[in-house]
C-alpha cells in the first residue's frame, strides 16, 4: 500500500480546485482502496503519542476567521478502533494511548481527504504527534509503522515542509521567498538520497526560518521513516505559496 506526505496549506484548499487539490484527487483515484487511512496531522500536536480509537470520529473545525462554508464541511468517515491495538503492537516498546472521545478528524486530515477520498467511506484513524519528543523519535516511529502498509493501511503525513505563518505575504501568490525555496529543495534532495537521515535537515542554514515551530514539519519525518524502508519517493506536486508556505507533496510506492 502506498504512503504519502501532503503539504496541505490553508484550510481553504478543502473548498478550492487548484493544481494541488487536483493532484490529491489523482492520487486517491490511482491507489488501491485502503483498508484504512492512518493520518499524522500537524494539527494534533499534544503531550503524548496517541491514536483515535472511536467508531465515529467527529469532524473538527480547528481554525477561526474563515468563511462559513468551510465550517459547514463534514467528513463523516468511520473510524477503525481495532487499528489502535495493531499500532500499539507494531511500535512496541513505544507507548501509544487510545483516544476514544477527545479528538476526531481535524482539518489537516479532512482538507486533503475531501479531495483524495471524497466519498468518506474508508475508515480514518489519526496519530497524535508527541510534542515532547525529539526529531529522532518521530523518524523512528514512522519507520516502525511501515508494517501497517503490508496490512492495507495507507499512511498519510499532512503538514508543510516550509510553514512560516508570520512570514506570509499573500501578494506573492504561488511564489516563495529564496530561503523557502532553498529549504524545500534541500528537503527534496534529502528524501531522494537518504530519507533515513532526514533529521539532518535541522542543520540546514534555512531551517530556523522554514521551521519556526516543528508541528508542520514532523509529519515529513514520519514519511521519511517509511521511505527509509527502500521504496521510491516521488514528487506528487511542488511549489510554494504566499512566500513562506511549501505545498510540496510526496508519494511512496505509488
Amino acid at each position: 500500500m502506498p504512503a504519502a506526505f501532503i503539504g496541505h496549506g490553508s484550510p481553504m484548499n478543502a473548498l478550492e480546485l487548484n493544481r494541488y487539490t487536483a493532484a490529491w484527487r489523482a492520487f486517491g483515484q490511482s491507489v488501491p482502496r485502503p483498508r484504512a487511512i492512518l493520518v499524522v496531522s500537524a494539527h494534533w500536536y499534544i503531550n503524548a503519542t496517541a491514536v483515535t480509537a472511536m467508531a465515529l470520529p467527529r469532524t473538527i473545525h480547528d481554525f477561526f476567521g474563515f468563511p462559513t462554508e468551510l465550517f459547514d464541511v463534514q467528513y463523516p468517515a468511520p473510524g477503525l478502533p481495532e487499528l489502535a491495538d495493531e499500532i500499539a503492537d507494531v511500535v512496541e516498546p513505544t507507548w501509544v494511548g487510545a483516544d476514544v472521545d477527545s479528538w476526531g478528524i481535524d482539518h489537516g486530515t479532512w482538507s486533503v481527504l475531501v479531495h483524495a477520498f471524497p466519498d468518506a467511506s474508508v475508515p480514518v484513524v489519526q496519530l497524535a504527534i508527541n510534542a515532547f519528543e525529539p526529531l529522532e523519535y518521530h523518524l523512528a516511529l514512522g519507520a516502525k509503522l511501515a508494517t501497517l502498509r503490508e496490512r492495507g493501511v495507507l499512511i498519510l503525513g499532512s503538514g508543510n515542509v516550509v510553514h512560516n505563518l508570520a512570514g506570509m505575504d499573500p501578494s506573492l501568490g504561488d511564489k516563495g521567498f529564496g530561503w523557502a525555496l532553498r529549504f524545500d529543495d534541500h528537503a527534496r534532495a534529502q528524501l531522494f538520497e537518504a530519507p533515513g537521515d532526514a533529521v539532518r535537515l535541522r542543520e540546514d542554514a534555512d531551517y530556523a526560518a522554514a521551521v519556526p515551530t516543528p508541528d508542520h514539519f514532523l509529519p515529513l519525518l514520519y514519511f521519511a521513516g517509511l521511505a527509509a524502508d527502500g521504496d521510491d519517493v516521488e514528487v506528487l506536486t511542488d511549489g510554494c505559496t504566499y512566500g513562506s508556505l511549501s505545498m510540496t507533496s510526496y508519494t511512496l510506492g505509488a
